[in-house]
C-alpha cells in the first residue's frame, strides 16, 4: 500500500517537476479520452501538440493566443504572490476591451496613428478601474475579493452586451449585435507580413522582464510578497497591507485591460458579445503552472495556447466539441493540484524505506 509521508522541508525538485508530471498525466488521460470517443489518439495528440507549431504561420497563431494569456497571468501572479485572490481578470479583460473599443470608435478617416497608444491606455485604465472596485470594497468594507471580482465578471459581460445590442450597435450591421469595424488606423501594428502577430507580443515579453525586476529586485516587490507570505511579519516591518492590496489589484487589472485592448483592436477589430474568450480564467492556470514566475509563465502560456488552438482544430478536423479545450485545461489544473502534493509529501510503500522523490 502507498503512504504519504510529510517531508522535513519542501522539495525544490518537485516544485519544478510537478508541472511536468501534471502535463504527462494530462496527455495520458487525453489519449484515453480520444480512444473512448472513438478517435485515433495519435491523431488527437497531433492536433493538439504538432499542428500548432508545424509552420511559421502556426507559430504566429500560437504566439497570438499566448499573448493575452501571458499578460493576464503576469498581473495575476502579482496578486497571488501578495495573497490577493483576484478571480475576476476576465471581467477586467472585458472592460479593457470595452474602453479600448470606445476610443477606437471615435476614429475616422482623418485620425492619425496616435490613436493606437490611446487605445492601449484606455484599455489599461478600464481594467484598472474595474479591479479598483474590488480593491475599494475589500479595503473599506472587508468584502471577499474572490466573490466580488468573480461577480464583476458577469456585470462586465452584461455591460458589453448592453452596448453591442444597444447604443453601439452597427446600424449597417444587419441587426447583428456588434459595433462597426474599427478604422484601419486603430488596428494594432503587425510584426510580420502574412502573420497576425501584433505589437502585443513584444509588450508581453517586456512585461515579463518588468515583473521579474519588480518582484526580485525592488523593495516594493519584496514588501508585496512578504505581505502575502507572512502578514504579521510585514506589519512588523512597516509594510502597508493596504498599499499592497491596491497595488496588486491595479497592476492585475491593468495587464488584463491591456490584453483586452490588444485583442479587440487586433485580431477581432470590433466589439461583439464574443469578446469574453475565457482568457481571464485560463490565465489562472497559466500563472500556477508557471509557478508564479515570469519566465515559467511564458512556457505555460504557450502550452495553454496550444490547448486553445488544438480545441478549435479538434472541432473542425475530428468532429469533437470545442469544449474539449476546457476539458484539457481542467485536467491540467486538477492534475497539477494533485502532483503538488509531492512538494510537501513523499510517497512510500508501506513497510519500505524507499520513497518517491
Amino acid at each position: 500500500m502507498l503512504k504519504l509521508e510529510a517531508r522535513p522541508q519542501a522539495s525544490q525538485l518537485w516544485s519544478y517537476g510537478s508541472p511536468l508530471l501534471a502535463l504527462a498525466i494530462t496527455v495520458l488521460i487525453g489519449v484515453a479520452l480520444f480512444a473512448a470517443l472513438g478517435k485515433d489518439p495519435v491523431r488527437g495528440l497531433q492536433v493538439f501538440f504538432w499542428e500548432p507549431i508545424k509552420s511559421p504561420y502556426a507559430l504566429g497563431e500560437l504566439a497570438l493566443k499566448a499573448t493575452p494569456l501571458l499578460l493576464i497571468a503576469l498581473g495575476l501572479a502579482v496578486c497571488f504572490r501578495s495573497n490577493v485572490w483576484n478571480i475576476g481578470a476576465e471581467g477586467q479583460f472585458v472592460i479593457g476591451a470595452v474602453a479600448a473599443g470606445g476610443v477606437a470608435l471615435l476614429a475616422d478617416k482623418t485620425t492619425g496613428p496616435w490613436i493606437v497608444p490611446a487605445i492601449l491606455l484606455a484599455g489599461m485604465l478600464g481594467g484598472m478601474a474595474w479591479a479598483g472596485i474590488t480593491a475599494l470594497l475589500r479595503d473599506r468594507f472587508n468584502a471577499n475579493e474572490i466573490l466580488v471580482s468573480l461577480m464583476l465578471v458577469y456585470v462586465a459581460t452584461l455591460l458589453l452586451g448592453y452596448l453591442v445590442y444597444g447604443p453601439w450597435k452597427d446600424p449597417m450591421g444587419y441587426n447583428f449585435p456588434q459595433t462597426k469595424m474599427f478604422e484601419r488606423v486603430t488596428q494594432m501594428p503587425r510584426l510580420f507580413a502574412g502573420s497576425r502577430v501584433t505589437i502585443g507580443l513584444p509588450l508581453a515579453l517586456i512585461g515579463v522582464l518588468l515583473l521579474w525586476v519588480f518582484l526580485f529586485r525592488t523593495r516594493a516587490g519584496f514588501a508585496l510578497q512578504v505581505g502575502g507570505l507572512a502578514p504579521a511579519a510585514a506589519r512588523y516591518a512597516g509594510f502597508s497591507s493596504r498599499r499592497a492590496l491596491w497595488m496588486a489589484l491595479l497592476i492585475s487589472g491593468g495587464t488584463a485591460g491591456l490584453a483586452g485592448a490588444l485583442d479587440v483592436a487586433g485580431p477581432i477589430g470590433q466589439l461583439t458579445p464574443f469578446v469574453p474568450a475565457g482568457y481571464g480564467f485560463a490565465a489562472i492556470i497559466v500563472a500556477f503552472v508557471g509557478r508564479l514566475h515570469p519566465v515559467g509563465m511564458v512556457f505555460s502560456a504557450l502550452l495553454m495556447s496550444m490547448f486553445y488552438i488544438g480545441g478549435e482544430l479538434a472541432q473542425s478536423r475530428l468532429g469533437l466539441p470545442k469544449s474539449l479545450t476546457g476539458v484539457f485545461q481542467g485536467l491540467l489544473l486538477f492534475t497539477l493540484l494533485a502532483c503538488d502534493t509531492l512538494i510537501a509529501y513523499r510517497v512510500r510503500w508501506m513497510g519500505s524505506q524507499k520513497g518517491l522523490g
